[in-house]
Formats: structure tokens, C-alpha cells, sequence
């Protein structure tokens, strides 16, 4: 293999991120696997903190949906504009943000081992959706949770929810909603556990896509971060969403669809659970289905050309 130029001090690498403490938590574990991987101190690494559109304050208090403020690419606009630019060298994104297609020019093929991908149901009063109250308030920005709990129990009140784990918990004790959802990954890479959480089980509420993984973006002409980056690319992650991804860009990659999938490994076969919804939770369909691993991806679009089928020609009508 051909000698790596290493960054140093003098001439650190930068890694762009997000501000938020989650993203920053992201970061720093990017550091850090960089720093043991090749041996260098860790400020050969230079964290850099970008602003995005996402991060607007007014756009976080007004809790409107993701869709009506610029969708999935609120949060990584201008962080890619810097990797293009040269600004930065790499982007470390949250895997469930990111859209199903890269702009021109970057690659996004590197990821850490997987977090916990399970949501979290947040309450100081109760631990579980079944036991809250008819008509209980609950706050969540995220389509397919509204969905898959209006699915489970239409008797409730959902709530636009914005903001960060901090935001969001303020907003709960302020009263603005009785219980909120949060994913357990973000909660323990911030080791939160003062939260009052309770994970729920995949078989409840299926996770987004990708939900639990930290992405390592680039530019797709650097061959010398690209070969850093492979030191901590982990495979079964890589083939997990490489199967989810699928599943989600042949559905809709967009963030107007409520849309949920995990993949799941056991030796050299890839279990795939799909599942797809109206925004107002009145049908769900999934799917749950196992392949080699190698065949991830085709089972991916397999599995959304089957549940759009099953859909029906009306099911989508609410996006017009």
C-alpha cells in the first residue's frame, strides 16, 4: 500500500460538522478513531463547526415539519458547500439526516460501527406509548414517528417538536407535550443519562433508516483521505444501510414520506424489515424479508417496488 502523507498539527486535517452537542459528541468520536488509528496526537485533526440552515433558532422555535423548511438538506447545505470548497476535508453527518443522493463530486462510503438503533420514548410521568393517556399530547418532528403512533393510536395529539436533545427537553418540562422521541443512539453518544428514557423495541416502532449510524463524507478525488478513512470503515454497518438506503431511495429519499427499514445481519444473511405509511398513521405497510448479504441492495428495491405495489395507486395521493 502507498505511504499516506498524515496530517499534523502544523497542517491538521479538518472535520466539519454541526454545532449541536450530538454532532459535536459525533465528531470528537471521529477524532478519536483517527488519532488511535494512525497514531497522531489528536490536534494533527482540526474540528471545525459549521452553521447550517437546520440550525437557525427562529426556524427551531416555529416547530414547523422538516418538509416545509427545506427537507433532509437543511442540516448538510452548507457543510458540503466547505467540503467542495476544500474548507474542510471530511463531513461526519447523522446516517438518518442525510439524502439518499450526494452533490457531485462527494462520496459518502465510510462508517463507524453502528450505535443502538432503537427510538427512545422520553417521559418523566410514564415508560411506555401504551400507557399514556387518551388524548395525551405528544411531541415528535419526525413523519414517521407521527405516523407509526397514529397507526398505533389515533386517540393522540401529536405535536410539531423541533430542536436538539437540550431543546426538546425544555420544551417537555416546559409542558408543551407530555412525551417526546429521541433516537437511544444520540442519547448515549451523549451519555445522557439523566433522560428519562425507555428504549422500544424494533417490533414496536421500527427505526428510521440508517438510524444509529455516524457517516464520514468526502471529496471524491482525495485519495489520501479516502485511504484514512478506510482504517475505520466498518463493513457490517456499510452493508446494513447499503440495504436500507436502497430500500429508502426506491421509495421516495425525500423527507415527505413516512418511510422506516432496518437491516439486520446473522452470519451471511442480511434480514430486511421494511415498512411505509400515511402521514395520518390510517395504513401501514411492511415488509420483512432475509438474502445473502451480498444481495442487500437489490433486496432493498425489491422490497419498495413490492410495498408500492401494495400500495396502490392511491396511497401517495396526500403529496400532491
Amino acid at each position: 500500500m502507498t505511504q499516506i502523507d498524515l496530517p499534523s498539527p502544523a497542517s491538521p486535517l479538518k472535520i466539519g460538522t454541526r454545532g449541536s452537542p450530538l454532532a459535536l459528541a459525533q465528531a470528537h468520536e471521529t477524532r478519536a478513531r483517527l488519532s488511535a488509528a494512525f497514531d497522531l496526537p489528536q490536534d494533527a485533526f482540526e474540528i471545525v463547526v459549521i452553521k447550517t440552515s437546520g440550525d437557525n433558532q427562529a426556524l427551531i422555535a416555529a416547530d414547523k415539519p422538516l418538509k416545509e423548511v427545506g427537507g433532509k438538506g437543511l442540516f448538510t447545505k452548507e457543510i458540503e458547500e466547505d467540503l467542495l470548497s476544500g474548507a474542510i476535508d471530511i463531513a461526519v453527518h447523522s446516517m438518518k439526516d442525510m439524502p439518499v443522493a450526494q452533490p457531485a463530486g462527494l462520496l459518502l462510503d465510510t462508517y463507524l460501527p453502528r450505535e443502538d438503533v432503537r427510538d427512545a420514548f422520553i417521559s418523566p410521568e410514564v415508560s411506555a406509548i401504551a400507557d399514556l393517556r387518551v388524548g395525551a399530547v405528544v411531541g415528535t418532528s419526525s413523519l414517521r414517528r407521527r405516523a407509526q403512533l397514529l397507526h398505533r393510536r389515533p386517540d393522540l395529539n401529536v405535536v410539531e417538536f423541533r430542536g436538539n436533545v437540550q431543546t426538546r427537553l425544555t420544551k417537555l418540562n416546559d409542558g408543551v407535550a407530555e412525551c417526546t422521541f429521541l433516537a437511544m443512539a444520540g442519547l448515549n453518544r451523549l451519555a445522557a443519562d439523566q433522560v428519562p428514557a425507555t428504549a422500544i423495541p424494533p417490533e414496536e416502532m421500527l427505526p428510521a433508516v440508517a438510524q444509529g449510524a455516524i457517516g464520514i463524507e468526502r471529496r471524491q478525488g482525495d485519495i489520501r483521505t479516502g485511504d484514512m478513512l478506510a482504517a475505520l470503515h466498518d463493513r457490517e454497518t456499510g452493508q446494513r444501510l447499503t440495504a436500507e438506503r436502497a430500500f429508502l431511495a426506491a421509495l421516495d429519499g425525500s423527507c415527505e414520506t413516512p418511510i422506516a427499514g432496518l437491516a439486520t445481519l446473522d452470519g451471511g444473511t442480511l434480514r430486511l424489515r421494511g415498512e411505509v405509511l400515511r402521514p395520518d398513521g390510517s395504513e401501514a405497510i411492511s415488509d420483512d424479508q432475509t438474502c445473502p448479504i451480498e444481495n442487500g441492495a437489490q433486496l432493498g428495491r425489491d422490497m419498495a417496488e413490492k410495498l408500492l405495489t401494495q400500495a396502490g395507486p392511491g396511497f401517495f395521493d396526500w403529496k400532491r
